[in-house]
């Protein structure tokens, strides 16, 4: 199947920051923990395994200046990992979770957002980034609000109908 998106992890620039100045976006120390198994890593979008050592800490998806800008909660390893193997699959942990798929137009507004139910994201996804305006999506931990990780269209492969 060819995708037409590209799956983003939170990038190890940012990751290598915090874990220098031991800083967030909000100017927090990262809070340190060691995962009961389960947690979402948005350094490889994975659940972690139980044992892990991780970093609890304030991050702010990239979106340009707007009202809809936010800071909120993500957990990564401690350490640098390996880091994503594939920005074109969906993460195969977070399959089988609804999230919240919420869509931003080039001024970092809010176009739209739907609910997927895990099982078929790819199909959400598409249908968001059918929109002209869209420009990037950020799937969201549907209890918790949490950003998971953020998608753009892919501009490398022809779209269909090309």
């Amino acid at each position: 199947m060819t995708t037409q998106f590209r799956i983003h992890a939170v990038p190890p620039a940012i990751l290598d920051e915090v874990r220098a100045t031991q800083r967030d976006a909000s100017g927090n120390a990262p809070a340190q923990v060691i995962a009961d198994g389960g947690e979402p890593l948005r350094c490889c979008l994975r659940d972690a395994a139980a044992g892990e050592e991780l970093i609890l800490f304030g991050y702010e998806p990239p979106l340009p200046v707007s009202p809809y800008r936010e800071i909120g909660p993500i957990f990564t390893h401690a350490q640098p990992c390996t880091g994503r193997a594939s920005s074109e699959a969906y993460p195969a942990d977070w399959r089988v979770r609804s999230q919240v798929l919420r869509a931003y137009d080039d001024r970092g507004w809010i176009h739209a957002a739907t609910v997927h139910d895990g099982e078929h994201p790819e199909t959400a996804i598409a249908e968001l980034l059918a929109v002209p305006e869209v420009v990037q999506i950020h799937s969201r931990n549907v209890a918790y609000g949490c950003y998971m990780f953020t998608v753009t269209r892919d501009t490398s492969m022809p779209s269909l109908g090309q």
